[in-house]
């Protein structure tokens, strides 16, 4: 079975034509969003992408799954308030409006949870019974997927693993509580630890690096300042790691997944986020036989999401399961 899957990034939209049966990827491709346009404009570039895509199938498609970053409405398909997205795309029947132009059925899923049934699929999970999958960007996504199919909860909402309270007196989320892992660990937030420091007058050379414009701090400024020896952006990547590492222990004890895979934009740090996550897992998690858990990094590249949502509208469509 052949399906469509396109990732509704803030920046780009990445598409592929996968062979479900094989774990192939048949063809894929990647335009700019320009999420600034609105959602019709965008919905319109979707379905030029999905054209091409299909006419390059050697076989016809059965579905089209959509991966977007944030919530929907998954009896209607309607995407209901997509927070990074100018407008927020409320009440966009983005589902619909693919299905009717492009003529297959179509289905919307979170982006994280698209993330983490690919690469439980095919990527670093393969093969596993249990996967947790950890994405961190802009904000800390997530998904459960247990025997080939994700832990879905109401609405489609189970997985959202950057809103566990890591600290009750911690910071404000976007969420509207305290202390949310996202709040601690997210792009975001480790970019704002940058900025403090900076502010604060600290000796580091993320200041040097920014030509004295406090916005052009982001965590990749931070990775290249550590790796430079700055002990500052050293010490921000480790808590931020070490808020990660206590998130990461909880889902292990809550779950005992066999793989835990990390992805997203800031999971580009690698080891400097892994190090700290592994060494707090170890301390931390007391009941799971951590011998048989294994934290890895993302094998599908950018790819993660448009696979998974391709997955997810095979397994709307087949009779026969994963």
């Amino acid at each position: 079975m052949y399906c469509a899957g396109i990732d509704l990034g803030g920046t780009n939209l990445r598409g592929v034509i996968f062979d479900k049966e094989h774990g192939k990827v048949i063809v894929h491709a990647q335009i700019p969003t320009r999420a600034e346009e609105g959602p019709p404009a965008v919905i319109r570039r979707m379905i030029s992408l999905l054209q091409e895509l299909i006419s390059q199938s050697p076989i016809p498609i059965a579905a089209i799954g959509i991966g977007v970053p944030g919530l929907y409405d998954p009896r209607t398909q309607t995407t209901r308030f997509l927070p990074n997205l100018p407008t927020a795309w409320r009440d966009v029947p983005l589902g619909p409006e693919i299905e009717h132009a492009v003529g297959y059925p179509t289905f919307l899923i979170n982006d994280a949870r698209a993330f983490t049934l690919g690469e439980a699929m095919w990527g670093a999970g393969r093969g596993a019974s249990i996967v947790v999958g950890i994405t961190l960007g802009t904000g800390i996504g997530g998904g459960v997927v247990i025997e080939g199919r994700l832990l879905f909860g109401i609405d489609g909402t189970a997985g959202e693993v950057g809103h566990q309270i890591i600290h009750p007196y911690g910071p404000p989320c976007g969420c509207g509580s305290r202390g949310c892992l996202e709040a601690h660990a997210s792009g975001p937030a480790i970019a704002a630890a940058g900025m403090k420091a900076v502010r604060q007058g600290r000796t580091t050379r993320i200041r040097d690096m920014i030509g004295g414009d406090l916005n052009a701090i982001t965590p990749e400024v931070i990775v290249r300042a550590a790796e430079a020896g700055d002990p500052v952006a050293r010490e921000i990547l480790e808590e931020s790691g070490f808020y990660l590492g206590i998130g990461v222990a909880n889902l292990i004890t809550l779950f005992s997944p066999e793989v835990v895979v990390i992805g997203g934009g800031v999971a580009k740090a690698g080891e400097w986020l892994l190090e700290p996550i592994r060494r707090v897992v170890a301390e931390r998690c007391r009941v799971t036989p951590l011998e048989r858990v294994r934290i890895l990094p993302a094998a599908l590249g950018g790819l993660s999401g448009a696979i998974g949502a391709a997955l997810w509208a095979a397994q709307q469509v087949s009779l026969d399961g994963p």
